[in-house]
């Protein structure tokens, strides 16, 4: 027994070092050093084809091979896991309710107080016959034991508290999907983007090069006296501008493929080469009606607001519960003794259980129910707003793709007749009829024709993947393709 007293007597002057923690010193530095991020990993059963890696980046990419990347590695996609993964913690805490409380526990005592006295030498079993009630004296008493406490009936709370736990996972979950949603149409939009500025670049390229060669050809006519000084000039200042827009869409394609590369986790700095490799999305929606048809019953931002209405409403069933009474059983299994010498002939139990009825609880139940109450109104409110916004949305996206569409036809018809003009210009000024000006206008107008051409191309394409997001198939697709399931 005196080991016992000893492990005892040493466990309760550790306490203060146990609460040490409380003057250490936190910083960035040492949480991320202790808690980095640790990913969630693909199983072996269920990987991709395509490992989503960094090191992919080597290679050239493709979109498919963008957006499996992006959809592992960007920040985005490991905070909602992190949420779900509290949500599923959130259950398990309410599930905790439904097994009962078991606590160990010793309490040392020393008074003399007479009350004190009695109630600590009877449950010692120890009380002497003839004991002065008014002056008993000191005691000193240990008691060790064991408590525990299950909830009978709670109003039907911890019941409502556990489904509350599981509709806020499947809402993390939507989330999730809202996230992948977003983040699979922002990569489809700036790997296009990239590959536009690609193009204008190599436009920009082909034009400094026809004008700085026209230049020098123009030159060695000086020369010879067979054309103006004005003429060299126009040459010069045009190309000046071609100059101009190459660095802008050299400077456009570096901006836009660091855009890529924070989309898909990694570094800015990171070099990126696109493969350029075309990317088939499902088959979507013919038009509008269809497409808004979908859209209510597929977008994640709607089926969060729904299952929030859901949890609010249950929220407000639960604070109800506050109304009613609140059953417990409890029991204490324990021993007394005033040197830690228990014997089990000396032991105690009790049992029962505890009814209790909050009668007047100065109106904070009632506070809670109305609070409750509003928070469901708010979340009504907010499917109104988030129905209304996803109905623009699919319209907007729609419109915009017949727009998008319509200008691809206007621009590939422009440059095949800028082309006709400048062949035309060309032979021209070849034959002298025809001046500089005018042949230069030609090869300007053409070269807008392709950006235009181009601009349109890659518009019609974005436009497509705006009409997959406002549905909420980009997620989807993505889920689809990726097949992950986190450990």
């Amino acid at each position: 027994m005196l080991r016992v007293k000893a492990l005892i007597v040493i466990a309760i002057i550790s306490i203060p070092f146990l609460g040490c923690s409380a003057n250490k010193e936190y910083t960035y530095e040492s949480i991320t050093a202790d808690y980095g991020l640790k990913r969630f990993k693909i199983s072996e059963g269920a990987k991709p084809q395509c490992k989503p890696d960094l090191s992919d980046l080597k290679r050239p990419i493709s979109i498919l091979d963008a957006i499996r990347i992006a959809i592992y590695n960007n920040p985005d996609i490991d905070l909602a896991i992190s949420r779900i993964r509290q949500s599923e913690a959130t259950i398990d805490e309410a599930n905790a309710a439904f097994w009962p409380a078991l606590s160990f526990y010793v309490e040392y005592t020393k008074a003399d107080a007479p009350s004190t006295y009695f109630f600590k030498k009877i449950d010692q079993r120890r009380l002497q016959p003839g004991t002065d009630f008014n002056d008993p004296g000191k005691v000193e008493n240990f008691e060790t034991g064991l408590s525990a406490r299950y909830n009978i009936y709670n109003g039907g709370r911890d019941i409502l508290r556990k489904k509350i736990a599981e509709t806020g996972l499947e809402i993390d979950q939507m989330d999730r999907l809202t996230v992948e949603n977003a983040l699979v149409a922002s990569v489809i939009q700036t790997y296009y983007n990239t590959l536009a500025a690609l193009d204008f670049m190599n436009i920009a390229n082909k034009s400094v090069a026809t004008v700085d060669s026209q230049l020098r050809i123009m030159l060695v006519k000086f020369k010879a006296g067979g054309v103006l000084k004005s003429d060299i000039l126009s040459l010069e200042v045009r190309l000046a501008q071609t100059k101009e827009n190459l660095i802008r869409a050299e400077n456009n394609y570096k901006l836009s493929l660091a855009a890529l590369a924070n989309l898909v986790g990694a570094d800015a700095d990171t070099e990126i080469e696109l493969s350029g490799a075309e990317w088939q999305p499902v088959e979507l929606p013919a038009d509008y009606s269809a497409g808004i048809v979908a859209a209510f019953a597929m977008r994640p931002e709607l089926l969060k607001v729904r299952q929030q209405i859901i949890q609010s409403k249950m929220a407000l069933d639960m604070e109800k519960g506050g109304y009613l009474p609140r059953v417990d059983a409890q029991g204490r299994y324990y021993a007394d003794d005033s040197d830690l010498s228990y014997e089990r002939k000396r032991a105690n139990w009790v049992a029962g259980a505890l009814f209790n009825w909050d009668i007047f609880t100065g109106f904070s139940t009632n506070a809670k129910v109305q609070k409750a109450r509003a928070v469901l109104n708010q979340m009504l409110a907010a499917d109104r707003k988030a129905t209304q916004s996803v109905q623009l949305d699919v319209k907007t996206a729609y419109l915009r793709f017949s727009e998008a569409k319509a200008r691809l036809a206007v621009a590939q018809a422009s440059v095949a007749h800028a082309e006709e003009s400048l062949n035309l210009v060309k032979r021209q000024y070849d034959g002298g009829s025809s001046t500089i000006t005018r042949y230069l206008d030609a090869e300007l107008a053409l070269d807008m024709a392709r950006v235009r051409e181009t601009s349109a191309f890659y518009d019609w394409k974005k436009a497509q993947a705006h009409i997959g997001r406002s549905l909420g198939y980009c997620g989807l697709c993505a889920r689809k393709e990726l097949n992950t399931n986190e450990e």
